[in-house]
């Protein structure tokens, strides 16, 4: 099926970007809002960053659309700050289709779940740098684990 791997090392992500509310579950619309939002901010600062778009789920449809930056804004910018630490958390890479990624997500909460683990909150999508050939995409799957 998918390889999972269980990762028992902290993994600390201090992202910059905007968080909002999914009206009517629509994650990905309101996540691609506050990715372009971010994106203009970022450009307009001239802010050196990762490249990779992180996006935060998080419980009450609460999302996040964030990237890494070289270093932290020396100027004030209204980008938010977060920061996440995973204790442990489930590891999955995607190769393949963005469409595919809730079904991937999907099976791997069911897989996870039949082996006893607990999933909590936040779970995290982290986009691989851009290709047009879909088949080529990456994009690596985060789930907390208690």
């Amino acid at each position: 099926m998918y390889h999972i791997e269980i990762i028992n090392n902290s993994k600390i992500l201090e992202l910059y970007g905007y968080s909002g509310i999914a009206l009517n579950k629509d994650y990905s619309g309101t996540i691609f809002q506050l990715m372009d939002k971010m994106w203009k901010t970022i450009k307009s600062n001239n802010l050196k960053h990762k490249g990779l778009n992180i996006w935060v789920y998080e419980p009450n449809e609460k999302v996040f659309a964030g990237v890494e930056l070289d270093a932290a804004p020396i100027n004030e910018t209204e980008l938010e700050y977060k920061s996440i630490c995973l204790d442990k958390y489930a590891y999955h890479k995607h190769i393949g289709s963005y469409h595919l990624i809730k079904q991937v997500g999907q099976a791997m909460r069911d897989e996870l779940n039949k082996k006893g683990f607990e999933i909590i909150s936040p779970y995290i999508e982290i986009y691989g740098h851009w290709t047009n050939d879909e088949s080529k995409l990456e994009t690596e799957l985060l789930m907390n684990l208690k």
